[in-house]
């Protein structure tokens, strides 16, 4: 396992983050806390979650962990929670209002049975609470020893460059990371967000990096999925829907994907795993598995890191053919011109 730090901050982290979203839900508590153990045994020291992951459970089994495991187990872990989206029907139960920040992150450490966490995340943006407000909650929250470092998920970059800025007009503490949707799927982040996160010296969190399952190779072109998949069980699922996510791209990526494991003899989640992970701007790439087997598969990324000519593969089949401008070919000339 390699290990990097969060952003500009001096905090190291695992380059896999194991994502909780599926305790309490699609994973027990059991199999929760075997994949925990698992992780922390391969060397993982970076976990994340959110206060809406099954409605709060996730935090609650991730908590009976630390009460249950020894310092040795986990006090390496570094541990991230987000909160903005509403855990209740009061109408200021949602956004990063100092009063909803301010309760979410208390009923976070309530569940979690800790004292502070690492990093606390605003989950998405929130286009009513003005950003000042935002911010000060977010330093008041490091000063007070809640937290120790603070970050966005979900954020665009004018977003970003916002609040980066204005913390720092402010004299407030800074963000460290972006946790952002990242996949040979989903590239779009690298016209505006990935610069505006590099040039704020945030570290990326990419989550979904397997673009919801499809990146692994559980799925066949003109063969609608079944069975215990995610599409299979909710084949209108999300952004990861059959009918939306089924393009001539995707398969044409998948292909890649498939080309350069069966050469490398290595899995098609290794691949897309090791592609996000050492894409620029990467601090840890978050893992999402339902069991300890998908978990094992995931973590074997850790050791694996691709060719030039296997990266310009993937980059090429999975190329988005952006329009001149702004983000194609006579756009970046004018952007890269020196003189």
């Amino acid at each position: 396992m390699e290990y990097r730090t969060l952003g500009r901050s001096g905090c190291a982290v695992s380059s896999l983050c194991l994502g909780t979203m599926t305790f309490g839900a699609e994973s027990d508590e059991e199999v929760s806390h075997a994949q925990l153990d698992r992780f922390a045994e391969a060397g993982g020291t970076f976990v994340d979650t959110a206060d809406v992951y099954s409605a709060g459970e996730s935090e609650r089994i991730i908590g009976r962990w630390f009460a249950s495991r020894s310092a040795d187990v986990t006090e390496p872990v570094v541990l991230a929670t987000k909160g903005r989206f509403p855990m209740a029907g009061d109408p200021n139960g949602a956004g990063l209002s100092n009063r909803h920040l301010t309760r979410a992150l208390d009923a976070s450490l309530t569940r979690l049975g800790l004292d502070s966490v690492d990093l606390y995340q605003a989950h998405s943006w929130d286009p009513v609470t003005p950003l000042e407000e935002s911010l000060r909650t977010l330093d008041g929250f490091v000063r007070q020893g809640k937290i120790r470092y603070y970050g966005f998920s979900n954020f665009t970059g004018w977003q970003l460059t916002k609040a980066v800025h204005l913390a720092r007009e402010l004299g407030l503490a800074a963000p460290v990371t972006l946790q952002p949707q990242y996949s040979l799927l989903v590239r779009e982040i690298e016209w505006e967000i990935v610069p505006a996160a590099r040039d704020a010296g945030l570290g990326l969190l990419p989550w979904s990096p397997l673009g919801g399952g499809w990146l692994s190779g559980k799925y066949r072109r003109d063969q609608r999925p079944s069975g215990a998949t995610r599409l299979g069980e909710d084949p209108g699922r999300g952004m990861e829907a059959w009918e939306r996510r089924g393009t001539d791209r995707t398969w044409t990526i998948i292909d890649a994907v498939q080309s350069v494991a069966e050469a490398r003899g290595v899995s098609m989640a290794e691949v897309a795993l090791a592609w996000v992970t050492d894409r620029p701007g990467v601090t840890s790439t978050i893992l999402g598995a339902r069991t300890v087997e998908q978990l094992e598969t995931n973590l074997r990324a850790a050791e694996l890191h691709l060719e030039p000519a296997e990266i310009a593969a993937l980059d090429q089949a999975s190329d988005l053919h952006a329009p001149d401008y702004p983000y194609g070919p006579l756009g970046l000339d004018q952007r890269n011109r020196k003189l």
